[in-house]
């Protein structure tokens, strides 16, 4: 458990965005803000709560319509959304600069999450992340928190064409590490996806969050912890 010397000598840490990175209650907040702005430019004879439940069904259906692990990207489930909102197609050109500068705005990392991220950047250890985003948008969203040059490697769903639990996401990870799947830990917030997905694949796992099961190697309730778990402290 944190605080113990840890149990193998790691050489990678991995972090979901989403949930560990990321406070999934910001993105909520961020997506209906951006409605509200799109209601007042393109609908505003809808009335924004009406609008937040168009945004939320059309973007639940298209990602509802996966095929298993197939990679479905949130961009393309966005611009259906909001030309469901607005009544019509909008170039993205036209809404998406408004979507970044409203989420840039209002998302925020998890508690703990920069500080754990940084002061593994500065250890010996592969820092990594392996995470269902969009490419752009999971970058755009570490570059927001100021870490996106401390992570030595990116791996999302984009990238690899399969969301998480496939265990080619996390093989890509540890191929990007130079890592045996035993030198690695998982941080996730999601058991079956994050968790028991690495899980199957022989990393650690660490539970951030998510549902308690036979998968789960370390629990935390804050983030720093991790840093116990891994020795990263010896490793600087």
């Amino acid at each position: 458990m944190p605080g113990d010397e840890p149990a193998t000598d790691y050489r990678a840490v991995f972090w979901d965005i989403g949930g560990v990175v990321l406070d999934p209650d910001s993105v909520r907040e961020a997506h209906e803000a951006f409605v509200g702005r799109l209601v007042e430019e393109y609908a505003p004879e809808r009335s924004p709560e009406d609008a937040v439940e168009t945004w939320r069904r059309a973007v639940g259906s298209y990602f509802r319509e996966r095929d298993g692990t197939e990679f479905r990207s949130a961009r393309t489930a966005y611009d259906r959304a909001v030309a469901e909102i607005a009544g019509q197609s909008i170039p993205e050109s036209e809404w998406r600069p408004l979507f970044e500068a409203v989420t840039t705005e209002i998302l925020r990392p998890e508690p703990g999450a920069v500080e754990a991220v940084e002061r593994l950047a500065d250890s010996e250890l592969h820092v990594g992340v392996v995470s269902d985003v969009d490419t752009a948008e999971g970058l755009r969203i570490l570059e927001t928190f100021g870490v996106r040059d401390r992570f030595d490697s990116i791996t999302t769903s984009q990238m690899v064409g399969r969301t998480k639990p496939d265990r080619r996401m996390f093989e890509t990870a540890l191929q990007e590490a130079d890592a045996a799947p035993a030198e690695a830990v998982m941080i996730g917030d999601r058991y079956d996806h994050d968790v028991a997905g690495a899980k199957e694949v022989g990393l650690a796992t660490v539970a951030y969050g998510a549902d308690d099961g036979p998968a789960v190697d370390y629990r935390v309730e804050d983030l720093r912890e991790v840093l116990d778990i891994v020795g990263a402290s010896r490793k600087t």
